[in-house]
């Protein structure tokens, strides 16, 4: 139980944030995965750091920023579970639908068409796999109505081990397939478990999960044929953003796709993509 002054009587475990923390966990966060936090997210900070305080048995916020500021060993754990609870966000299957509408009626049919071999796609940030794993499904409807048979090999990465660990398992429960998951794609690709749902092995092998961090360079990943990349450049910086969209462009194959969310644009002078409109949903093609 909190007191008024933000404490937690029975552990000993003080709840304020002064400003000099709140700073030193802004810095933290931005120099390690490029999230900028504003100047009023105090609440958000204080939500989702503290139960890491009784965990870690730290007393206050103010020996957690200086944890985070240390070269130790034993303070890799928690900057690891910081990292986590900062970067863990919403997901559900086959967000903004009509983009994966195009990914399988209209991208993958035309690389399909164009090259012969493994088609590779990179979903960047992917939280707890329902995006890779979508696409995964649209790759199998697309690989059937074209009749080639082709390798499809999709990489989902995301900073937070902890969320990539709950995407390997791909095991949901009914309230996150209620997020996405008609009656008919639950029929065909899920089974019924004793605590939710596991997807099929011919969704899951086409999948594969990988810690990674974007301030990196992609160099290690390859090169691929698509690229989703939503919901994730909103927490950096203008900066940041121009930096990672123009490395990807050099990790797409010429005539590659790359999916940003229908609420975000490509930032100004960013010339290594075209913009594709089809219907009611916009992409980003690289010439080539």
């Amino acid at each position: 139980m909190l007191n008024s002054a933000g404490t937690d009587k029975s552990l000993g475990i003080s709840g304020n944030l002064s400003p000099a923390d709140y700073q030193a966990i802004q810095q933290f966060l931005s120099q390690n995965c490029g999230i900028e936090l504003g100047d009023s997210k105090q609440y958000l900070v204080k939500s989702r750091l503290q139960p890491l305080l009784a965990k870690f048995e730290l007393p206050s916020f103010a020996d957690l920023a200086a944890a985070l500021q240390s070269n130790a060993f034993s303070a890799q754990k928690l900057k690891s579970a910081v990292i986590d609870a900062m970067t863990t966000n919403e997901t559900f299957w086959f967000r903004d639908e009509r983009q994966f509408a195009e990914l399988r009626d209209n991208v993958l049919p035309q690389v399909l068409a164009q090259k012969n071999g493994s088609i590779r796609i990179w979903s960047a940030a992917c939280s707890s796999g329902q995006e890779p794993y979508s696409i995964s499904i649209c790759g199998l409807d697309a690989l059937r109505a074209s009749g080639k048979n082709r390798a499809l090999q999709i990489i989902g990465t995301d900073i937070s081990e902890a969320i990539l660990e709950e995407a390997k398992r791909a095991s949901y429960s009914d309230a996150a397939l209620s997020r996405g998951i008609d009656e008919a794609t639950k029929a065909k690709y899920f089974q019924k478990s004793y605590d939710g749902y596991q997807l099929n092995e011919e969704v899951t092998r086409q999948v594969r999960f990988q810690q990674f961090n974007l301030l990196k360079s992609f160099a290690a990943l390859g090169r691929f044929d698509v690229i989703f990349c939503r919901n994730v450049l909103i927490y950096f910086s203008d900066a940041i953003k121009r930096d990672i969209l123009t490395r990807m462009a050099d990790s797409l194959e010429p005539g590659g796709y790359l999916f940003l969310s229908s609420t975000e644009a490509m930032p100004p002078g960013i010339g290594a993509y075209e913009m594709v409109r089809s219907g009611l949903t916009n992409y980003f093609r690289k010439p080539g």
